[in-house]
């Protein structure tokens, strides 16, 4: 009984660990947008060259947009390994086995989603989009035009992310890309 229970534990401390990795990474790459987008304004230091769009403008949020999505796969990849492995140890339980497989489930699933809420919030005419699924929450930042979403623009966004999610409004935060 007793190793059973520490198993578990384990199991379940890998996965709190791995979750405050991802809202860490996301937290932190969003930091770096931001300062990236404060430097584009005027406040660079160094001898550092911003690459420009065909419309003159620097692309700071399409980095943002690259970065973010590469870390949240890096973290989910790591994830995946560690639940992977917990699965595959010599002389795992079955509930072990069993919740690392639903872990990875759940991992799946988000991905699927966020990729589905992120064509379809492009295909309504936005520049660029990331989404963030996380225990019952979404988190949504959103590249438009002005830097500002207007009241329809999240009620439009709002309702892909419901539909897609299944998640209620309260659940979901929205932001744009400055």
């Amino acid at each position: 009984m007793g190793a059973k229970w520490k198993r578990n534990t384990a199991v379940a401390a890998m996965v709190l660990l791995v979750c405050a990795a991802v809202g860490m990474n996301w937290r932190y790459t969003a930091q770096q947008g931001q300062q990236a987008v404060e430097e584009a304004n005027g406040r660079i230091l160094g001898e550092a060259e911003l690459v420009s769009n065909q419309t003159g403008e620097t692309d700071v949020a399409g980095d943002y947009f690259a970065s973010a999505r590469l870390t949240r796969q890096q973290a989910r990849d790591s994830a995946m390994a560690l639940l992977q492995q917990a699965a595959e140890q010599e002389g795992a339980e079955q509930t072990v086995i069993d919740e690392a497989a639903e872990s990875i489930q759940v991992l799946a699933a988000n991905t699927l989603q966020e990729a589905q809420i992120e064509n379809l919030v492009t295909a309504k005419g936005y520049a660029d989009c990331v989404a963030f699924m996380s225990d019952g929450s979404l988190s949504i930042v959103v590249s438009c035009e002005g830097g500002e979403l207007q009241g329809a623009d999240v009620a439009r966004i709002t309702d892909i992310a419901m539909t897609e999610s299944g998640l209620p409004a309260s659940a979901i935060r929205i932001m744009a890309a400055k």
